[in-house]
């Protein structure tokens, strides 16, 4: 019998969180340096200045922090390595302490009944493989597989689905096209071989963590659907460049093989590296915010396309337009472009900032919103298994430092104290409900 919610028994609810954003201990137990901590050091890159030394301290509190994950009913958590507490060169010695780390936390998982869904890779290089090109390094590919291969080595047999990479999009394009997250750099399209050396990386880490047993891989793709500002036919082209160079140039490779049409030559892909890029997968995780309004572009812009808004929608705290049927509509589209090579789906990412109050009702609606989102595709049949809301804990967000507040659970930064959210009661609702509906007053999208 079909679930009256549309989400099967064994649906993946869960919560997710990266290691940078949350973990602290930046200087503790042999860890290296990161890009990120060297981009927080430079002046004016981080709103007030802000850095992640400390963050939410989660390195010495993860078990109240797997214990907030447990009290929600939550079957997963998505987490990230940090690379250099495991190999602070990024490549070479591994540090012993920092591996140690998240083999007790995946112990922790386990003693709570919860999945581990570790990323191997949410944005923090080790500083000295940037020194060395970072990821306009080919040879950056093939030192993620090694470290790949450390981690599944100690901790294939407890882990449920390893994810490769977050986002490479945004790598390519706010790290190294457009200079505003770390490493800083304003390439444009010459940032294009950091998309395809990242893809590669996926693709020999994928085979290392096949041969150390891995049972379930994925990868955690940004999807950020193009709106075009009018029915123009230059309009709608630029719409169609926008999705090639900042969607489908991540997931084309993997489920198609080829590139799409990206207007440029691409002398760094060498032949067979498609094959690499396309192992199987077991799962594609979509990472879904909001859509994008695009327009043509001025003539001379580097770019073939301009950044618009999105009229008439409501916004987030952030300024991100509110737009849940956009991701029903992602979800059908990728089945419609990808059909049988489509692997299962989870969202690996889905959340919002408002404010940091306690009852957070605009939280509620949107999670609502995209959760109903979710089920429409999969009652019309495309196959999701998991949603993760981004997130547990309220953290260091990026260039944007402490300000946004993402959490289900307000972190105060001077105590550490954390508080649950109203939104935290209606997904513990939610999830006890099986999907069906949440406490609270969970009602259409602010």
């Amino acid at each position: 019998m079909k679930p009256v919610s549309g989400f099967s028994p064994d649906f993946q609810w869960g919560v997710a969180t990266s290691a940078f954003q949350i973990e602290g201990a930046t200087g503790e137990d042999g860890r290296g340096v990161s890009t990120w901590d060297t981009f927080c050091r430079e002046p004016g890159r981080i709103r007030d200045g802000h850095n992640a030394d400390v963050a939410c301290d989660h390195y010495h509190r993860w078990p109240e922090d797997l214990d907030l994950i447990a009290g929600l009913g939550a079957r997963a958590y998505r987490f990230s390595i940090a690379w250099p507490r495991v190999q602070p060169s990024g490549s070479g010695p591994v540090n012993a302490k920092g591996l140690d780390f998240y083999d007790r936390l995946v112990d922790g998982l386990a003693e709570r009944g919860l999945a581990a869904a570790p990323t191997l890779y949410h944005w923090d290089l080790p500083q000295p493989l940037e020194d060395a090109g970072g990821w306009m390094n080919r040879d950056t590919a093939a030192r993620f597989a090694e470290y790949a291969a450390i981690v599944a080595e100690r901790l294939a047999d407890r882990v449920e689905l390893w994810i490769t990479l977050n986002e490479p999009m945004v790598v390519m394009a706010y790290g190294y096209a457009f200079g505003v997250f770390a490493p800083g750099q304003a390439l444009m399209l010459g940032a294009l071989p950091t998309a395809h050396h990242q893809l590669l990386g996926h693709g020999l880490a994928v085979s290392a963590l096949r041969d150390a047993g891995a049972r379930r891989i994925a990868i955690a793709n940004n999807h950020t659907p193009a709106q075009a500002a009018s029915d123009r036919p230059e309009d709608l082209a630029a719409a169609e460049a926008f999705d090639n160079l900042l969607n489908w140039q991540f997931t084309d490779p993997i489920l198609r093989g080829v590139y799409p049409d990206l207007g440029v030559p691409l002398p760094h892909v060498r032949d067979g590296d498609l094959d690499t890029i396309a192992a199987p997968i077991d799962v594609l995780g979509v990472n879904y915010y909001s859509p994008v309004g695009v327009a043509a572009p001025s003539e001379g812009d580097a770019l073939p396309f301009a950044m618009t808004d999105v009229p008439g929608v409501p916004v987030t705290g952030m300024g991100w337009p509110v737009v849940p049927d956009a991701l029903r509509r992602v979800l059908l589209t990728l089945r419609e472009r990808y059909g049988a090579a489509l692997p299962p789906i989870q969202i690996t990412e889905s959340g919002c900032s408002y404010d940091e109050s306690l009852e957070d009702q605009h939280r509620i609606d949107y999670l609502d919103a995209h959760v109903g989102a979710v089920r429409a595709a999969v009652e019309e049949g495309v196959d999701v298994r998991g949603y993760y809301v981004w997130s547990l804990l309220d953290n260091f967000e990026w260039a944007e430092g402490y300000h946004p507040r993402f959490g289900l659970v307000h972190v105060d930064y001077e105590t550490q104290a954390r508080t649950p959210r109203a939104s935290y009661r209606w997904y513990r609702d939610l999830i006890g409900s099986g999907g069906v509906r949440g406490g609270g007053q969970a009602g259409a999208a602010p």
